[in-house]
């Protein structure tokens, strides 16, 4: 038992608890202003697992893109469109009923999911292990950048102009609900 009780299980256990808690807790939480904090938590902490796994770029990824820009996108439509600290509106009983249902066939297929299929451990032997580390010295950050900003097959230009318009509908649907909103109350 205590060949398992690292310094890399003891991190991953503790940014999994963080990662489960303040992921609960933004879904359960009647205050939208707490929820979308305790997802910025959420999403720091998945940073965290990338980076104990040694993905800095995506580590980087998941800080500036989701806890720095979508957050932050959330954010600015609870302020435009609710009032700070008010409580959401209460869910009816049979909506718990059918979004406990949901969680619960979720959480069934990933365990079928998981325990389907027999899980081992590896060692790479040395000469494995100089090929990975070639393999990942060949891939710099200007090829990724390549990747992600080209038009060419196997690039990813399309998806990264549609996350930005999509971003761009939702702050000018924000705002049109704001200003309906503002004309309502006058």
């Amino acid at each position: 038992m205590m060949e398992y009780l690292t310094a890399n299980n003891i991190i991953f256990a503790l940014l999994s608890a963080v990662i489960l808690i303040c992921a609960l807790l933004s879904v359960t939480t009647n205050k939208l202003l707490r929820a979308a904090i305790y997802l910025f938590f959420a999403l720091i902490g998945i940073a965290g697992l990338y980076l104990q796994l040694s993905y800095e770029f995506l580590a980087a990824v998941e800080l500036s893109v989701y806890a720095g820009g979508i957050v932050i996108l959330f954010v600015f439509a609870i302020f435009l469109v609710h009032r700070i600290g008010e409580n959401s509106e209460e869910v009816s009983l049979s909506k718990k009923a059918i979004a406990g249902l949901a969680a619960a066939a979720g959480v069934a297929l990933c365990l079928s999911t998981l325990f389907m299929y027999e899980y081992t451990t590896f060692h790479l032997t040395p000469e494995a292990q100089m090929n990975a580390e070639t393999f990942t010295q060949t891939i710099n950050m200007d090829m990724i950048g390549k990747a992600l900003l080209g038009t060419g097959k196997h690039q990813y230009l399309l998806p990264f102009e549609a996350t930005g318009i999509l971003l761009l509908a939702c702050i000018i649907g924000s705002l049109v609900i704001a200003k309906k909103e503002k004309e309502d109350n006058k």
